[in-house]
Order: structure tokens, then C-alpha cells, then sequence
């Protein structure tokens, strides 16, 4: 099943509860009918990537353009209490965005959601905001409005689960696997850099051939799983050097975290046929006799825990829409691992040495699978939400 067929049945027939911390209101026009649609282009060739971004789009396809943010999406407030992540700070640590394309009013954008939600401005003056190409330099690639969404997705997210972060946008020139396994080099060579996150993947791959591009100790690189459900590897996920990030629906409720979350359908999950398993799975029972994903996972369902986001609608033009897909919860991750601040090593490790700071999740399915865990949630270990979401940084 494509990412569209998976988002659209995970939000058919909409009655979203809204996700904002005052608590869970009912579904509002803006939710009611829309289904989730790809943001970029599926992959076609291979050791190519598609970004794994979803929006919330009506019965014909697409948005009507609003200033004001949908009702529905998650906030920042909303995202931080659900995460436990008051009171946490980057420290003037620098978290990198690995995109595909160019994206010419990434900072304008980037303006208009922090501004919209009281986040301090984050700007190339100010030395929050520097963009790059795949090599380092200042010109940048030929516009791209379906990679442009994901990166405002990707800038939206950090800055909504760790506000006081730096931010490096590396805009690969293609969505091949080398050029944006390069970009993700040049990335990891930035001052202050401490966590990189890449929400695009293929098919599983080979880290005998591509794993150079994302082994970077001291670096937290993340990766999301997909938005195709149980479908076995996807590269970078898979890659044995990466934190493979999956994806739950969240909603508020009346609890006493304030939140609910289950498996998200369309989270992408399942075995690597090339890589090596994670050493610090082995105890977990993942089923897999190589590298097993998700190891960590975040919101990612388009419509219940899907942000409000600021994204381009042209190479002029922006509006509000409500985000999703494992391009959100990625881009959450790596946040969470700069404002931790301890990426020493391999940082994939570090939830599997701490599971009790997650939060498991214990109820959903993304698919059906020949090994149980793989695709249905558990105590523990499974395959669309890992180990579980941020309950704070205490597992990264």
C-alpha cells in the first residue's frame, strides 16, 4: 500500500479530537472530511528517497490557504507538555535538518510559525538559522515544493520540542541516496552540531555501500521508519549508525499524563536484510536476526497529533496546514537528543539502556506481519513505536 493509501485510511473519516494542552475539543471543519496526502513525490528509482511528510488535504485534494494555524494541529505548548520536556534547554546546541532541494523563504516561513506561537526568532542574523548546500556553500538547489514542506515541517518540529536550539538546514541537490547521504556529511561537520535528522527513506539498503554518509559518533543521526506501515526495512532507518524513528497518534485525555498514544497505521516498521542488529536489542526480542525498526518513535498520525504547520504552497507563497508522518516525528527526536546533550557514541544505544524514561506504547497495529511484535504494539519492544516516546530526555 502507498504512504497515501496508509495516511488516508489512518484519518478516514474524521472525528479528530484537537491536541492542544487545554485538553481534547471536538472535531472542527477544518478536520472534518480531509484525509492525508503525500507531500513529495513517491520515490521511483532505486537508492532514491521520497520525503515521509503527510498533510491533512480536503475530499479534492487540496487546503484553502488561512493565517491563522488549524485549531486541531499540535502546538508547541501542546507537544512539549505531552513529552515532559518543560524546562529542558538545547544550550546553544545545534540540531541539522538533511532535505532535499531548495526552499528560498525557509527563514520567512520559519518566522511566521515561531512569531505565531511566541518562540524567540531564530534567524541567520541572529546565528539561530544557517542554510547550506550538500557541500557547504551558499547556492542553494532549484526550488522543490513538495521537499520545501517537508523542510518546513522539519524546522517547525525542532523548534517547536526544543525552541532554544540551533538549526542547520542541508539542502541536498537531489533525493538520491548519495547526494543526501553527502548533504548528511557535510552536516555532521557544522560547530555545534549534535543530532541530525533525515525524515526520507527508500528501500532497505546496504550500509556496506551507503553507511558511511550517517556514521557520525557523538552525533545523534535519526531516521523515519515510513508512512507505509509494516513493510520491512527502509534506508536510512535501517541503517545499523542511525536512531530509526516511528510513529503513534496522540491525543489529549483525561489522565495523568494528559495524553494518550497508540501505534500510528501507517508507521512504517520491519527487519533490515543487510544490516547489523543494534547490540543493545538483544535483549528485547525483536524477532529480527538483523537491525530491527523502530528503535524510538513520536506523534506522526496526520490528524490525531499532526502539527500545525507554516509551509510553501509555492516558490511565493505560504499558508497553515496540519502536518504529519514520520517526517514529524524524526525531526521531535532529534530535538529531544539536543536537549539531553549526551550523544556520546552511538546514540541508538541510549534507549535501549533506559526504557523506563519512555513512554511505552502498548495498544495499535500498523499492518499485518508474519512475527507478532513486528506490527502490533506490546509491553516493550515493537516494531512501529520501539521502545516507546519521549517521557523527558532521561533515554537519550
Amino acid at each position: 500500500m502507498s504512504a497515501l493509501g496508509v495516511g488516508a485510511l489512518a484519518v478516514a473519516g474524521l472525528t479528530v479530537q484537537a491536541v492542544s494542552a487545554s485538553g481534547a475539543d471536538a472535531a472542527t471543519p477544518y478536520t472534518a472530511g480531509k484525509h492525508a496526502a503525500r507531500v513529495c513525490s513517491a520515490a521511483t528509482a532505486k537508492h532514491t528517497a521520497s520525503c515521509n511528510a503527510l498533510k491533512l488535504v480536503n475530499p479534492d485534494g487540496f487546503t484553502p490557504a488561512t493565517s491563522t494555524p488549524p485549531s486541531t494541529g499540535l502546538t508547541p505548548t501542546g507537544l512539549r507538555d505531552a513529552y515532559k520536556l518543560n524546562g529542558l534547554s538545547a544550550g546553544g546546541r545545534t540540531v541539522a535538518i538533511v532535505d532535499a532541494y531548495g526552499y528560498p523563504n525557509l527563514e520567512r516561513d520559519l518566522g511566521v510559525y515561531r512569531s505565531q506561537f511566541g518562540l524567540s526568532a531564530c534567524t541567520t542574523a541572529n546565528g539561530c538559522l544557517k542554510v547550506i548546500n550538500q557541500t557547504g556553500g551558499t547556492s542553494l538547489p532549484r526550488f522543490n515544493a513538495g521537499w520545501a514542506g517537508e523542510q518546513a515541517l522539519d524546522v517547525d518540529a525542532v523548534s517547536a520540542a526544543a525552541p532554544d536550539a540551533k538549526i542547520v538546514v542541508v539542502q541536498a541537490n537531489s533525493a538520491s541516496f548519495a547526494d543526501l547521504g553527502t548533504a548528511v556529511q557535510t552536516a555532521a561537520k557544522q560547530a555545534g552540531v549534535v543530532a541530525i535528522s533525515n525524515s526520507y527513506g527508500g528501500g532497505d539498503a546496504s550500509d556496506a555501500t551507503y553507511g558511511a554518509y550517517y556514521n557520525h559518533p557523538g552525533i545523534a543521526v535519526t531516521a523515519s521508519t515510513g508512512d507505509n506501515g509494516y513493510q520491512g526495512g527502509s534506508y536510512p532507518a535501517s541503517s545499523s549508525y542511525t536512531t530509526a524513528v516511528g510513529g503513534t497518534s496522540l491525543v489529549a485525555a483525561s489522565n495523568s499524563r494528559g495524553w494518550s498514544e497508540t501505534v500510528w497505521s501507517g508507521a512504517g516498521s520491519g527487519c533490515s536484510t543487510y544490516n547489523t542488529a543494534l547490540p543493545g536489542a538483544a535483549s528485547f526480542s525483536t524477532g529480527c536476526s538483523k537491525r530491527a525498526m523502530a528503535d524510538v518513535s513520536a506523534a506522526a498520525d496526520p490528524g490525531k497529533g499532526g502539527m500545525a504547520i507554516y509551509y510553501p504552497t509555492s516558490k511565493t507563497a505560504s499558508t497553515w496546514a496540519q502536518f504529519g508522518g514520520t517526517s514529524e516525528a524524526a525531526p521531535i527526536i532529534a530535538a529531544v537528543y539536543a536537549l539531553s546533550g549526551n550523544t556520546s557514541g552511538y546514540a541508538n544505544s541510549f534507549p535501549y539502556a533506559h526504557p523506563g524514561s519512555l513512554f511505552d506504547v502498548t495498544s495499535g497495529s500498523n499492518g499485518s506481519c508474519p512475527t507478532s511484535q513486528w506490527c502490533n504494539a506490546r509491553t516493550g519492544w515493537d516494531g512501529p513505536t520501539g521502545l516507546g516516546t519521549p517521557n523527558g530526555a532521561g533515554a537519550f
